[in-house]
């Protein structure tokens, strides 16, 4: 896409260029320096236990919640938005595009770290929206009782990204967050914040006539659908989730 009236950064020398990203660049590292201690402060924060035999629903029918470990120590377990009964079509533009981001496990794997999706709907109808998404990543069906029991005293209805240590036969929930908390599963949100436009999103602080839109939803949606949908589409997948 591409249109001449968008505005441009000013133009400068090579010379006066660097130092506004000398400049810049500082700022970038006391951010990073930030966000170590933030992580440090996070590792040091107390845990609560929970059920390790909460049920889920998975490939093999109703699974313990250690076993979501996949016998490793640390579980990160993605808590999806689902609308039972509804098409593809009118699935949570938020949650696809959180979910869509993680792909590779290997180097999570290496650190004693398993990543799941938690699907806030039935198992058989939701993994198959999985499936057309072209995800691997494993997936199981969260019961509404069991949404009360992980998610005590927090809105069910929320988007999560939730930690979990594992210790024997043991388990506790060691960190949680939800709304722009969740970003941390992206990377296409980082890449635009690199560019001269950014996400395009209304909020942004952005270059006067730069191109914003009020996307449906987090994420994205374009002509009705999750973005991740059209391509998938567009190579033949259906996107029937029932039957």
């Amino acid at each position: 896409m591409t249109d001449t009236t968008w505005p441009s950064p000013p133009i400068a020398d090579r010379a006066a260029w660097q130092a506004e990203i000398d400049e810049l660049r500082a700022r970038e590292k006391a951010s990073t320096r930030e966000r170590d201690a933030i992580a440090a402060a996070r590792r040091r924060l107390p845990m609560v236990e929970v059920d390790a035999a909460t049920p889920l629903e998975g490939p093999n029918g109703t699974t313990p919640l250690i076993d979501a470990f996949e016998g490793r120590r640390q579980l990160l377990a993605y808590y999806f938005m689902w609308h039972p009964g509804r098409p593809a079509s009118e699935q949570c533009g938020g949650c696809t595009w959180c979910s869509s981001q993680v792909r590779e496990l290997g180097y999570l794997h290496s650190r004693d770290i398993t990543f799941a999706v938690f699907c806030k709907g039935p198992y058989d109808e939701s993994v198959r929206y999985r499936d057309f998404l072209g995800l691997e990543t494993p997936w199981y069906g969260v019961p509404p009782a069991s949404q009360q029991s992980l998610l005590v005293e927090r809105d069910t209805s929320m988007m999560y990204l939730i930690c979990y240590l594992r210790d024997g036969d043991r388990v506790f929930e060691t960190y949680w967050t939800t709304r722009r908390g969740v970003e941390t599963l992206d990377n296409s949100y980082a890449l635009m914040d690199l560019t001269p436009y950014g996400r395009q999103e209304p909020w942004e602080d952005a270059l006067p006539g730069s191109p914003q839109r009020e996307w449906h939803s987090a994420g994205g949606n374009v002509d009705g659908r999750p973005i991740p949908h059209w391509p998938r589409l567009a190579a033949g997948v259906s996107d029937r989730l029932s039957g």
